[in-house]
């Protein structure tokens, strides 16, 4: 077959094939009908391969919801029924896209028509082709990725103009979509031929290629490429053999004016036991970060999620604007966990059929909010309250009531309540004994004033960040 150097030999062609509705049959018992309603019979059964099944799903959030809460067990769930089988691949079946091929799928040859994208039959390639879904259109842009989303576009409309072209940052920061982003304008730019592999993947390629004696094929196949898109090239590390191999291709494809991308968890000169000549390889094209995303991305990003789930939902969601703010402001590590916390007051809203409030929003993702919490104690709140306010803790904790003292008491008990699990008991305790009326007093209070009074929303904010990230003015 057309792209297949493996040995056809190695195929299982005598195993029963999979029957669909025993499968949902079993996913229904194991998950129970309102999971298997909303989610797992909208899953349809595209193809069946040597070691992995292909299903469709009709949305991207439908794809990301199912992967991240039920994959696991769907797959255990068809290994019962077929050993062989040891992992799912998705297509997004969105008719409105017209890139999108039109399901269901028959045949494995279907796969491979009207495509100049590069995989190899039953083999790890194959589950990273590039996605139709992650294009440039579609990447959500702010200050912390615009240059390496500008260098992406530029690489995308000029071959070989930056070459290679190294985008590094942190877990879940946007580097797989943006090499997707480019991978689909250069492929349906002149029939560009494109690879887009992992280095997980190159490894394992390599290693099966010499256990099967096809080392020429694998280095014809890698070399006879217009554009090399290579992700997580971190876990490259230490495989010596792999490096020299990687090593001659990178250099076989620079001479022919190949255009190579790269990504990383960090920057070349960084990167752990990887051949100083290789770094330095990297070095000498474009490298550009991606950095952390600032509230302004966060809040977009949040917003437009919302506002696909209100359509995909015919308006039955709708998430508000404070919430929105809230897990903008309070979700910081990346974009993944940003999007499963919306994901999270979603799908409480579909069980419970109401839009949760404020205080049962902070209770969902608590264990999310909560990798902060061991900072944020109650002395340290007051002590920090105090100096904001250059008042000290004595005075703040007495019973006098003047104008210049109550205002900082109130902020602390704000701040003590948001930042803490601590009780309306435990509270008024740490503030000399106060009743729980008057922390509830203290609560309301401030929310009531952080609206009319934008000063003392953004003293809250810089207190906030000072307390958990030692920040003074991010918001």
């Amino acid at each position: 077959m057309k792209n297949n150097f493996l040995n056809p030999k190695t195929e299982n062609f005598n195993q029963k094939k999979i029957d669909w509705s025993v499968i949902q049959l079993e996913l229904k018992n194991k998950f129970g009908a309102d999971i298997f309603e909303s989610w797992i019979k909208k899953i349809e059964f595209v193809n069946e391969f040597n070691d992995y099944v292909l299903i469709s799903v009709s949305t991207r959030f439908m794809r990301d919801w199912i992967t991240s809460r039920y994959l696991d067990q769907i797959l255990q769930v068809i290994k019962s029924y077929k050993k062989s089988i040891n992992r799912i691949e998705f297509v997004v079946n969105e008719i409105k896209d017209k890139n999108i091929s039109q399901l269901p799928i028959t045949n494995e040859k279907s796969l491979e028509i009207n495509t100049n994208v590069s995989f190899i039959k039953d083999s790890y390639l194959q589950y990273n082709r590039i996605d139709p879904n992650k294009k440039f259109e579609n990447f959500i842009l702010g200050q912390s990725n615009k240059l390496a989303y500008e260098a992406s576009k530029k690489v995308s409309e000029d071959i070989s103009h930056y070459n290679p072209l190294y985008i590094y940052g942190g877990v879940g920061m946007g580097k797989t979509h943006l090499l997707n982003s480019i991978g689909l304008n250069l492929k349906n730019k002149n029939k560009n031929k494109v690879m887009f592999i992992s280095a997980e993947r190159f490894m394992y390629q390599f290693v099966r290629s010499i256990k099967l004696n096809e080392m020429v094929k694998f280095k014809e196949y890698f070399r006879n490429t217009d554009v090399l898109l290579i992700d997580d090239i971190q876990f490259m590390n230490g495989k010596e053999a792999m490096q020299e191999e990687f090593f001659h291709t990178f250099n076989a494809l620079l001479d022919k004016g190949s255009q190579i991308i790269i990504s990383a968890d960090r920057p070349p000169n960084k990167l752990p036991r990887i051949q100083e000549r290789i770094k330095s390889r990297f070095s000498g094209g474009l490298v550009v970060d991606i950095q952390k995303a600032e509230f302004e991305l966060r809040y977009k990003i949040i917003k437009l999620k919302s506002e696909e789930l209100r359509i995909y939902y015919s308006d039955q969601i709708k998430i508000p604007e404070e919430i929105q703010k809230f897990i903008s402001s309070e979700v910081k590590t990346n974009i993944r966990e940003l999007t499963g916390a919306l994901n999270r007051v979603v799908s409480f809203s579909r069980i419970y059929n109401k839009t949760p409030n404020l205080s049962e929003v902070k209770i969902i993702l608590k264990d999310l909010l909560n990798m902060y919490e061991n900072k944020a104690t109650i002395e340290l709140i007051q002590s920090v309250v105090c100096k904001f306010f250059k008042i000290n803790k004595t005075e703040m904790l007495s019973s006098r009531r003047s104008r210049y003292l109550v205002r900082p008491r109130q902020t602390a008990i704000y701040l003590t309540k948001i930042l803490t699990s601590k009780s309306l008991p435990e509270i008024g305790r740490e503030f000399s004994g106060r009743d729980h009326t008057t922390i509830i007093h203290s609560v309301k209070t401030i929310e009531k004033l952080k609206k009319i009074n934008p000063e003392l929303s953004n003293n809250i904010e810089s207190l906030k960040n000072q307390i958990l990230y030692n920040k003074e003015n991010e918001i």
